[in-house]
This record gives C-alpha cells, sequence and structure tokens, in this order.
C-alpha cells in the first residue's frame, strides 16, 4: 500500500451482491468531470454474485473479502487505504444507485469551501430532508428512527442534523485518519453514532442538499426485520458515545489533536 494518490480524492464504495447496480454507478462515475478529481475504490464484502468481476472488468481498484465483514468494517479499510495513498479527501457512496453520482462534485467543493472564520468542513453530510433536496420516500419505522436520532443528536450537542443517517458523504484527511483508527468507528452500522461523536469532538460537519433515488434492484441491508434492530442497536450505541465523550471524558479535543499530529506523523515517515 505504499505509493501516492494521483488525484485529491477517493471515492469509496462498499459493494455487497450489486452486481445488477453498480455498472450503472461506475458508468456515471467514469465521466470526465468526476475522474479530473477522484480515484474509485470498491470494498467487494465477500459478494456471492458478479459484483467482484464486474469491478474488475471495469480496472477500478478493489478490494474483496474473504469473508463478509460488515458495512463498516469495509468502510474503514478503505479509510486505511485512503491515508496510505495520501488522498486529502474521501466520499463514500453506495453501490445501489440511490446516491446519484451528480452529489460527488458539490460534496467535493464544500469539503474545499472555507467558511466566515477560514475553515473548511471536517464532514460534508449529503442530506435527503433539506429544502432542494430530491423527493424521497422511505417506510414509517425509518422516518421514526430518523426522527428519534435527531431529537438525540440535538438535545446532546446543539445541533439539528436534518439526515443523521445518510450513507454519503465527503471526508477530509483529518476525519479519515481519525476513522482509520481502531475504535474509532462503528464496525457494523456507522451512521447517527459517528454524527453524534465528531460533533462532540469538535469536528466541523456540513449539510447540503442531495439527489437520491429509491433502489430499483437487490436487497438493502435494512430490508425485513433489521430496521428495527438497527434503531435499538444504534439508540443505545448512541448513548454510549454520550457516556464515553460527555460523561466519562474518555475522549477529548486535546487527547485528538495529539492523537492525530502522531499519528499522521508516523505514516509520513
Amino acid at each position: 500500500m505504499d505509493g501516492r494518490g494521483k488525484k485529491e480524492v477517493l471515492i469509496i464504495i462498499p459493494a455487497y451482491n450489486e452486481e445488477k447496480n453498480i455498472t450503472k454507478v461506475l458508468d456515471k462515475l467514469e465521466s470526465p468531470e468526476v475522474q479530473a478529481f477522484s480515484d474509485v475504490l470498491v470494498m467487494n464484502d465477500a459478494s456471492k454474485d458478479a459484483t467482484n468481476w464486474v469491478v474488475k472488468d471495469r480496472k477500478h481498484t478493489l478490494v474483496t473479502h474473504v469473508f463478509n465483514l460488515g458495512y463498516g468494517s469495509a468502510l474503514q479499510l478503505g479509510y486505511k487505504y485512503a491515508i496510505r495513498r495520501d488522498y486529502e479527501y474521501v466520499i463514500q457512496m453506495d453501490a445501489d444507485g440511490q446516491h446519484d453520482v451528480c452529489n460527488i462534485a458539490k460534496i467535493y467543493q464544500e469539503l474545499k469551501q472555507k467558511d466566515e472564520n477560514g475553515r473548511r468542513p471536517d464532514i460534508v453530510l449529503a442530506s435527503r430532508f433539506m429544502p432542494g433536496s430530491s423527493d424521497f420516500q422511505t417506510t414509517m419505522v425509518k422516518k421514526f428512527a430518523y426522527r428519534l436520532f435527531h431529537f438525540m443528536i440535538k438535545m446532546a450537542t446543539g445541533r439539528s442534523i436534518a439526515d443523521p443517517t445518510t450513507g454519503l458523504q465527503g471526508l477530509n484527511r483529518r476525519t479519515v485518519l481519525y476513522y482509520s483508527q481502531y475504535g474509532h468507528f462503528d464496525d457494523k452500522y456507522p451512521d447517527a453514532n459517528m454524527i453524534m461523536q465528531m460533533l462532540l469532538l469538535g469536528f466541523q460537519i456540513k449539510e447540503i442538499p442531495a439527489v437520491m433515488h429509491p433502489r430499483t434492484t437487490g436487497f438493502s441491508m435494512h430490508s425485513g426485520l433489521k430496521p428495527v434492530i438497527y434503531m435499538f442497536r444504534m439508540f443505545f450505541s448512541i448513548l454510549a458515545v454520550v457516556f464515553r465523550i460527555k460523561v466519562f471524558k474518555l475522549e477529548t479535543k486535546e487527547k485528538l489533536s495529539n492523537e492525530l499530529y502522531k499519528k499522521e506523523e508516523t505514516y509520513s515517515l
């Protein structure tokens, strides 16, 4: 994994049994406008279909797991790759076609945009539920989960996050470096719990409206009874983050700065 990324952005796509969807996603990612600033890394999480061969045929960077490790583990391994290859930014998106590729350039622009204090965002969230977002239909269970997690984040941090479970995100190198380390990232369902964690640690988060589409084929990792299980797991995971950082102060902004500085020094050797 030595070497340096030739472009500023690495697009990480976790994929599990997405042979029918990922071709369309890659078609759009291969447009000159997107390729001008980004490379693509597909994390094939032990798919049983032809996802592996579809990506290989397109000549994109591919990592294939022998065993299914889960969505979070696939992303974290991608973060490690991005740091080793010296990318400045990561944009993570799904392989199922729900995340429109038109959002990629907008996220990249926002990651580089300074605010009135001269600071760039650490994380850019592409929201399904902001003014300017495309219409997006979802189930009652998921709507309840979104509102619950929105409320919990608001109570603990004072920030109102419109879409706390969006998987379409842009991250700067500082965030990717933090996420790439053991114990800093949920290996199964990194969603609202990660947003809570990063806000409490002082990371700058910005939301922008996004264009999203419903899944047209295949099965979501949140299908069947999984949304209910996910909601309970995420609820307690968010509480654990609050207790770890806000109550017991096991992680602080000061410790974080020192830790990231030492880690970056290690990678630069």
